[in-house]
């Protein structure tokens, strides 16, 4: 019972964080599964991406229903992106998990790189719309490279990779901004699917902890949409932003001594 409650509390910052934001809340459930909950990492990924393909698959359906999802570009995205989350699957078996943990705070802090940069990509944008368009052949070649390394970070740590993709549909295939979120939801899910196959296939997954997480996320989620009422985006920026950064210093630090020995 005491494990279940703190599963649950772990899941309500996932909720809070895209309630408020929209983002980013599968970055940090990862970290507070495995240090709130006890989970190990592998447990933590894997209901990581449940999590993510479930709320990626309403969030698509919405932007499906208003015509602004591109079907070639989440296809081009997906089938390298599927590849490389169930090889990412099939690897995190094969790593050290500390050695993983120091990547992800790493991962945390490119995270927030991207997403302070993110800002500036609509003016960063050129006029050429053809990939968000009509999509050629020459638009498939550039977006397998990056669905195969958004799918291997998927599988590997849990993560989305929303952060990695809509940029990249933005800048690469210049697509509007609205077009990219909607079409980055349809590829997260697709990509989050094969790296759920893979934590299946090769380890395990406790389903009533699963469900006490899904249930703070939702706890969560209705507490976010609120505080958006109370608290300016802004500030809500900050505090993500300092949070993330806090959490990715102590991932890379403890586990950086753990690998020199100099904690149990």
């Amino acid at each position: 019972m005491e494990q279940a409650l703190r599963a649950m509390l772990s899941g309500v910052p996932i909720g809070l964080q895209l309630g408020a934001t929209g983002t980013g809340g599968a970055i940090l459930g990862v970290p507070l599964m495995v240090y709130i909950a006890g989970m190990s990492l592998q447990q933590a990924a894997a209901m990581s991406l449940m999590i993510v393909a479930t709320s990626s698959l309403v969030g698509a359906w919405e932007y499906g229903r208003k015509g602004v999802v591109k079907p070639k570009a989440a296809a081009a995205f997906s089938w390298t992106g599927m590849i490389g989350s169930w090889a990412g699957a099939f690897g995190h078996r094969l790593v050290r998990e500390e050695v993983l943990l120091v990547l992800f705070g790493l991962l945390l802090l490119l995270l927030r790189i991207v997403m302070a940069r993110q800002r500036h990509l609509a003016a960063d944008r050129a006029d050429d719309e053809s990939c968000a368009t009509r999509f050629p052949r020459t638009c498939w070649v550039k977006v397998g490279g990056i669905g195969l390394i958004v799918g291997t970070l998927n599988g590997l740590f849990g993560v989305g990779g929303g952060f990695m993709v809509v940029p990249a549909l933005i800048l690469v295939l210049r697509f509007p901004p609205r077009a990219a979120i909607g079409t980055s939801l349809t590829i997260i899910f697709l990509i989050s699917i094969g790296g759920v196959i893979g934590h299946m296939q090769f380890g395990h997954v406790d389903w009533s902890l699963l469900g006490y997480v899904l249930l703070g996320s939702v706890t969560g989620m209705l507490l976010g949409v609120r505080l958006d009422t109370w608290v300016s985006p802004t500030v809500m920026g900050r505090v993500t932003a300092s949070i993330t950064i806090c959490i990715a210093g102590t991932l890379i630090a403890v586990n950086l001594a753990k690998l020199a020995g100099w904690l149990g």
